[in-house]
């Protein structure tokens, strides 16, 4: 009897080993046709026009005549927008991920959390509509100059969007910090400042990193808020005042169903969307290497 329940567990065994490499096996594929339908269509586009045009250019009207494929303009916008996203979140999230970790009661913990998660869960396209309604009449009434569609009002509402995730980010790498070290700085006169500043943000600064880049990348990836607020002019500028348009936000455009299937058009949907998948993951390898550089164990 124990013999044959031996062999069920074991059939289970090569069944569930199946399974969880079947779903390994279908990410890596599904990684795999992805990169090379890019490359191939990216090649493509490569054969008609220059790399150093697409690179170096500085006018982006694919659309209109006469045609111009610098991708400058759509590499500034993105710029725009993950900046001012970040001076939005990064800074306030890891404040109120050390509000949460180390001075706010189970109480307050048990309110804030769940409002972040609210936050969290907010539909893109209704910061987007925020951004029209409110954050662009705000910003007009400071500066007369803001335009309708604006990079500044994007970057705001993009920040707000990542701010949630950076905060829950910090608040779990802050409080895997082992106690004892807390207590061992007490123990040697410091104050609560000192300790959160000298103590626990060094020993969580590679949890905090990865929380970074991770807003990081959803601002260089956020589609929907960005394309009702900032707009859709390739402009070459760094005023946030003006009107831009991302990587993401002409991928959108051009996706409508309106261009044709193979022409050169078509094609810059590829080029561009190999430069927003080569921006994601140069920042995910110096994120890693950064993180192997600054990780503690703690035993």
């Amino acid at each position: 009897m124990s013999s044959l329940s031996g062999q069920r567990s074991r059939f289970g065994e090569r069944i569930l080993n199946g399974l969880f490499f079947s779903c390994a096996s279908i990410s890596v594929l599904t990684t795999v046709v992805v990169i090379s339908i890019l490359a191939y269509e990216t090649y493509g586009f490569f054969v008609e026009v220059s790399i150093i045009e697409f690179l170096f250019g500085t006018k982006w009207t694919p659309l209109l005549q006469p045609k111009s494929y610098g991708i400058l303009p759509l590499l500034s916008g993105t710029l725009l927008i993950v900046v001012g996203s970040s001076l939005v979140a990064l800074p306030v999230g890891v404040a109120v991920g050390v509000y949460l970790s180390e001075y706010a009661s189970e109480r307050v913990r048990s309110i804030v959390k769940p409002v972040l998660e609210v936050l969290a869960g907010i539909p893109t396209v209704v910061y987007g509509f925020f951004a029209l309604t409110f954050v662009t009449p705000a910003l007009q009434a400071v500066l007369s100059s803001t335009h309708v569609f604006n990079a500044a009002s994007a970057a705001i509402v993009v920040g707000i969007m990542v701010l949630p995730m950076v905060a829950s980010l910090c608040d779990d790498a802050l409080r895997s910090v082992p106690d004892s070290l807390r207590e061992g700085a007490y123990s040697l006169g410091a104050t609560s400042f000192e300790v959160t500043v000298r103590v626990v943000l060094p020993a969580a600064l590679s949890g905090i990193f990865a929380a970074f880049v991770l807003a990081i990348s959803r601002a260089i990836g956020e589609t929907m808020a960005v394309t009702l607020a900032a707009g859709a002019t390739p402009n070459l500028t760094l005023n946030p005042l003006e009107s831009i348009q991302t990587m993401t936000a002409y991928i959108v455009q051009v996706s409508l169903g309106d261009t044709p299937s193979g022409t050169l058009t078509y094609k810059t949907l590829f080029a561009v969307a190999s430069v927003l998948f080569t921006l994601t993951l140069c920042l995910n390898l110096l994120a890693n290497a950064v993180m192997r550089r600054y990780q503690e164990t703690y035993e």
